[in-house]
């Protein structure tokens, strides 16, 4: 094993709570319970010896993994790792009208149509591409053997598609509720996931 990933997505916003879509666009904090979640985080997994923590460019990452920064964690901000942009659908409720129009969206997705996005936003290929670049320095990067990484719910699962060589059309087997853990390890060039979608600190 030449790697240890430890990737997580961010805690719980009100956005999250409310239904509002939130994406690249919107730099939002945390609620009480994503405190609460990044807080049951850090207890359970303080004393794992990280050599780096990598979060996106958005505050909500930042906050969930506060606790590992502030003890003194080497940190890097990397926009590869940024939510998958939704365009002119930031910030609405999820209405029906919404609904209808992810729903749109989603089909073409499953069927193999990566470059589709809503106006202003991103496709799935755009997002995979500045994945593969951020995940270049996190591999790339000496004498790092475990690392955290902290990110939001559909660009993780790209990511893992990227990870595991899968169609990007198999993003929906990856659930992602707030501060899940998906360990990753890397042996060569190839990953393999050994905890899928872990929660038991939420517990």
């Amino acid at each position: 094993m030449d790697k240890e990933l430890y990737i997580i997505r961010h805690g719980e916003t009100d956005l999250n709570k409310q239904g509002i879509v939130q994406g690249r666009g919107i730099n939002s904090d945390l609620n009480d319970t994503g405190r609460a979640q990044a807080a049951a985080f850090y207890e359970m997994y303080k004393d794992i010896p990280f050599n780096k923590v990598y979060t996106s460019k958005l505050k909500r990452t930042h906050q969930t993994v506060k606790g590992f920064i502030d003890a003194g964690l080497p940190w890097e901000q990397l926009s590869g790792l940024d939510e998958l942009a939704w365009g002119v659908w930031e910030g609405q409720p999820n209405d029906e009208q919404a609904i209808t129009a992810f729903k749109g969206l989603m089909e073409k997705w499953e069927s193999g149509d990566f470059d589709a996005h809503f106006d202003g936003g991103e496709s799935p290929n755009q997002v995979l591409a500045r994945e593969k670049e951020a995940l270049e320095v996190i591999k790339n990067a000496a004498n790092e053997k475990t690392v955290l990484i902290c990110m939001h719910g559909r660009a993780m699962r790209l990511f893992l598609c990227l990870l595991t060589k899968l169609p990007l059309s198999e993003m929906t087997n990856f659930p992602h509720l707030n501060t899940t853990l998906y360990k990753v390890t890397l042996t060569g060039d190839d990953f393999v996931i050994t905890e899928f979608n872990n929660t038991n600190h939420l517990k």
